[in-house]
């Protein structure tokens, strides 16, 4: 039987990177050396790296041809009810029109509910932005991650302020991450542990671009295997599995993108990635 797939919804972007000999300095010139247009996005990155890392995974989001995608809403409920949840064993739903995504949630809870334990769907979501909207979402995910800046924004000066600030709005028996750029990335969850790692750094940093969405795909890889890979969330080698579509030393199939793109036959719906 074909495994359960991963399935991620929300954001589709196309990213226009321009690539200069150094960071450039406020109000200063600087020569373009290449520019290449490519796929990005939030939960189409995590999508992405869930492929390399060996996941079967799918993507949900917005996708139209022509001047009709400068004005494109979001997934809604409606379209997500056309979704076959039979076929996932982890959904991840980056925060965005919270409003549509809670009713999404509250269907994943509904089918939950008919199935045994071992067929549930594993729920994550992202708050990532500022917007008070978002805050809905901490109280549905198993697991949760919370961004630096909603942390700081709500007045927390570390992960670890945060993780225990925040934990009272997530559900019974979830898990709340935190990263915090250079300094690492916390966890805390039902047993009331923190658990840390700090930053791994390459040798050199080429850009950040997809950084954080890296982070997440690799923690939802390792918690996708089972109960026993809580251990993996932090451990180095994940930690530092930051791609960049710049540097000389990481592939460049990376972000040549033959995986991950909704098939158009399906009214918003998710389509196999084949070969993820």
């Amino acid at each position: 039987m074909e495994d359960k797939q991963i399935l991620c919804v929300g954001l589709v972007v196309l990213d226009i990177i321009s690539v200069v000999d150094k960071y450039p300095e406020e109000d200063t010139d600087s020569r373009c050396l290449s520019q290449r247009w490519q796929r990005g996005g939030n939960a189409s990155n995590s999508c992405t790296v869930l492929s390399l890392l060996g996941a079967p995974c799918a993507f949900m989001g917005s996708m139209a041809p022509g001047h009709v995608a400068e004005n494109l809403p979001d997934v809604s409920a409606t379209d997500f009810d056309k979704v076959d949840l039979t076929r996932f064993k982890w959904i991840h739903i980056e925060g965005r029109n919270a409003s549509e995504q809670v009713k999404m949630l509250q269907r994943i809870e509904r089918h939950n509910a008919t199935q045994p334990p071992g067929q549930k769907i594993q729920v994550s979501v992202e708050v990532e932005k500022t917007r008070e909207e978002l805050f809905q979402l901490f109280g549905y995910g198993d697991v949760v991650f919370v961004s630096k800046d909603v942390a700081r924004h709500l007045g927390y000066r570390s992960a670890v302020e945060a993780l225990r600030g925040l934990y009272g709005r997530v559900r019974k028996g979830a898990t709340l991450i935190c990263a915090w750029a250079e300094e690492g990335a916390d966890a805390l969850g039902p047993d009331g542990r923190l658990l840390h790692s700090d930053a791994f750094p390459p040798p050199r940093v080429v850009d950040t671009l997809g950084a954080g969405d890296t982070f997440n795909a690799s923690v939802i890889f390792s918690l996708s295997q089972g109960p026993e890979s809580m251990y993996l969330i932090l451990n180095p080698a994940y930690m530092n599995y930051h791609y960049s579509p710049l540097g000389p030393t990481h592939p460049s199939h990376v972000y040549n993108y033959k995986v991950c793109m909704v098939d158009r036959e399906q009214s918003f719906g998710t389509s196999p990635t084949t070969g993820c």
